[in-house]
């Protein structure tokens, strides 16, 4: 038997990897909206009024999508719901196209167009990077994408569903938009930065040891991983950018300048050279074989939490609808 929930995955990712993101109405992009909108009503310089922008806003997602996945009884309902809801969750094709962008303007020599399209992968200041420091930023920005973006959202779909899916986007989209350490966000997008924190530390790992296994030098994205990780500001992000570095050959980390000329010194992972233009492709390339793992990885969460669920009087009648093909003969 084939669970409604792997099937559902399955043809999501793959609709993911053909087609990137949704090009209209993206629901992601109208969360996004929504947050602003009720921003401009909560917003308060304390912990606390953040705390409840993020109850309302990845509550409520979350609830929807709980209610709707209540609603689509149907085994064929559901597998087309977790599609639907898993292509417009994934980012990952879409993340190799700007990677790939960029680098075909490097390729060209046309800097200033690589700086302006490289911002929309990271939130420093890139008008005076050279293609070096385009190159890291493009590397950095693609492992801790390919973590936040792809696996986890396929990790919290096998063990939660559509709603685990919600649930992690919402936390995730706050993130970004609040969880900056700067003086409008700094309490108020606390609770946001930390919930993204807690929802990612899992599938964080489960990339790294991804990142090892499929990985060029398996030696040395296990060796930057452990030796390099937790230097990094982020748990999460640390795990993803230090296992890449190794596996790359590349060293990451350094001096950001972000805007209004606010300077971070990151610490540094990996043991190699400094990333060049060339090291982008090598760098989609492992992208996309974590993306093919954590989907291997989910599919068997799946399939294993269905396995066990059906030797289980008290939870047969749950797994069954959640079964999209049944084994032949049964009535």
């Amino acid at each position: 038997m084939i669970p409604a929930r792997a099937v559902g995955l399955m043809l999501g990712y793959a609709a993911d990897r053909a087609l990137g993101d949704p090009r209209r109405l993206h629901p992601v992009a109208g969360f996004g909206t929504c947050a602003q909108w009720l921003e401009q009503r909560t917003y308060r310089d304390n912990r606390a009024a953040g705390a409840v922008h993020v109850l309302v806003l990845a509550g409520g997602a979350t609830g929807l999508a709980y209610l709707a996945e209540r609603l689509a009884r149907h085994p064929v309902a559901r597998t087309a719901l977790t599609a639907a809801v898993t292509w417009a969750v994934l980012g990952g094709r879409s993340l190799e196209r700007e990677a790939e962008a960029v680098h075909a303007f490097l390729a060209d020599g046309d800097l200033e167009s690589a700086r302006t399209r490289v911002g929309n992968l990271v939130g420093r200041d890139t008008a005076s990077l050279g293609p070096d420091e385009i190159a890291r930023a493009v590397v950095e920005s693609v492992a801790e994408n390919s973590s936040d973006a792809v696996v986890a959202s396929l990790v919290w779909s096998a063990a939660a569903g559509v709603s685990g899916l919600v649930a992690h986007r919402a936390a995730n989209t706050l993130d970004a938009m609040i969880g900056h350490r700067n003086a409008r966000y700094h309490r108020f997008g606390w609770a946001a930065a930390r919930l993204d924190d807690l929802m990612g530390l899992p599938a964080s790992r489960i990339s790294g040891a991804l990142t090892v296994a499929v990985g060029p030098d398996h030696v040395g994205a296990l060796r930057a991983w452990r030796r390099d990780a937790r230097h990094h500001p982020s748990p999460n992000a640390g795990v993803a950018e230090a296992a890449f570095a190794g596996a790359l050959g590349v060293q990451l980390g350094g001096v950001n300048i972000y805007y209004g000329n606010r300077r971070e010194e990151r610490a540094l992972m990996g043991d190699g050279r400094t990333p060049a233009p060339a090291d982008i492709p090598r760098t989609t390339r492992l992208a996309r074989l974590v993306g093919a793992g954590a989907m291997l990885v989910a599919v068997a969460l799946v399939l294993g939490h269905a396995s066990v669920a059906d030797r289980c009087p008290s939870h047969r009648h749950r797994t069954r609808s959640g079964v999209l093909f049944q084994q032949r003969g049964r009535r």
